[in-house]
């Protein structure tokens, strides 16, 4: 009876190590890839809306559709901070030339999707700046296999991420 018994978890560590952990490591690549390609598409992007000084409807459709291509879901966050320009009627000594003078406004995602929708493209001026953060919504197979033998993870993790900031260097036309 004892043989018996020993033999089927002989048999079932076998299957262990012989499936599952080949599994949770190809699925762990895989991820680790797909956030290569993100962390890459946002930095595009970014560089892109930097250089140009301009979000135009069809990069934004285009870096969402290279998010896509991945085969998950993501959570896309753009938020813009726009040098103020009327800081003198607010400041008594305004000078942008000086350093901690300038002051941002923030705009969100949301409010720059409702931009593209009407104007088909947002201008930005030199000394705004960009920042795009993205986080898969899906579950991935490495995710699920965590899940199931780790009992970690919860259900806001993510394993995909990616974020990119930059100055814009350009005023847009």
């Amino acid at each position: 009876m004892s043989d018996t018994l020993i033999t089927i978890i002989a048999i079932f560590l076998a299957a262990v190590l012989m499936f599952v952990f080949p599994l949770m490591s190809v699925s762990e690549r895989n991820d680790d890839i797909a956030e290569l390609s993100i962390q890459s598409a946002t930095t595009d992007f970014v560089n892109k809306v930097k250089t140009s000084g301009v979000i135009t409807q069809e990069n934004y459709s285009n870096y969402k559709q290279s998010l896509n291509a991945t085969g998950n879901t993501f959570d896309v966050e753009v938020e813009l901070k726009i040098l103020d320009e009327n800081l003198s009627s607010k400041v008594g000594q305004a000078n942008l030339e000086k350093i901690g003078e300038n002051v941002y406004y923030s705009i969100y995602t949301s409010q720059i999707e409702d931009v593209l929708n009407t104007k088909g493209k947002y201008l930005l001026k030199e000394g705004d700046m960009v920042s795009v953060s993205v986080k898969n919504t899906n579950r991935t197979i490495a995710q699920m296999l965590k899940d199931f033998f780790y009992s970690i993870t919860g259900n806001d993790a993510y394993q995909i991420a990616a974020q990119q900031s930059a100055m814009v260097t350009a005023n847009g036309k």
